[in-house]
């Protein structure tokens, strides 16, 4: 099977990719850098690159999509946080937000919609808790993951035809990078084992890709057994 991963360079998108790899998929991996494409290549012996910057969607035209006429599946994975109440929220910080979580995903996904058909795929599009309810502090983020959740459903709809499956994944916190990021922002103590870890999503992920081909999971939402304080 071969597999487009977004993010892969970390977190969700680095477990989900270590676990396709070791199971001896093929790996197509989008990098933001040359430097980040080289030690993907090189942490992910027989992947192929591609390398765009997700802050500016109108790169992702100009991607060599040669060679990928059939692809099993697309993960969105890359995202930025940085949260800001309203009154401190800038014009840039909030179309970086748009950019990068929603615009980006919704560009990589046109042109790969013939290779989806093609093989019968599926699109996994890894959104947040954020994306179902929004809280103080986070209105750029959780703008861009409502707005992500909306363009899942209308992509469900209209690939269905096709084929396409479409999942969105709900994960709550989970132990990333990102996740440290955001606790700092917080002025929160980070505690690792109060959250999912990124490897129980990339397994949610797996499940959702090798269900049958009489099914689909439209959404799933995982959440940590340790109750928020």
């Amino acid at each position: 099977m071969r597999h487009l991963v977004t993010g892969a360079g970390s977190g969700i998108g680095a477990a989900l990719a270590d676990r396709l790899h070791a199971r001896g998929d093929e790996l197509v991996l989008l990098a933001r850098s040359d430097e980040r494409a080289a030690a993907l290549a090189e942490r992910y012996a027989g992947a192929r690159t591609l390398v765009a910057d997700l802050a500016d969607p109108a790169s992702l035209e100009d991607l060599d999509l040669s060679g990928l006429d059939r692809l099993d599946s697309l993960h969105h994975v890359a995202g930025v946080v940085d949260l800001a109440p309203v009154a401190d929220l800038t014009v840039g910080a909030m179309q970086e937000h748009l950019a990068v979580n929603l615009v980006a995903p919704a560009a990589l996904t046109r042109p790969l919609l013939p290779a989806l058909r093609r093989a019968r795929g599926l699109v996994v599009l890894v959104n947040s808790s954020a994306g179902l309810t929004a809280n103080a502090g986070w209105a750029a983020y959780a703008a861009s993951k409502f707005g992500l959740r909306a363009f899942a459903d209308a992509l469900r709809a209209e690939e269905v035809e096709h084929g396409v499956r479409v999942t969105t994944v709900f994960p709550s916190r989970t132990v990333t990078p990102m996740q440290e990021k955001v606790h700092e922002q917080e002025g929160r103590t980070y505690d690792a084992s109060r959250w999912i870890s990124a490897a129980t999503v990339a397994e949610t992920v797996l499940h959702v890709l090798d269900l049958p081909a009489d099914a689909t999971i439209p959404e799933v939402t995982v959440r940590p057994v340790v109750p928020r304080s």
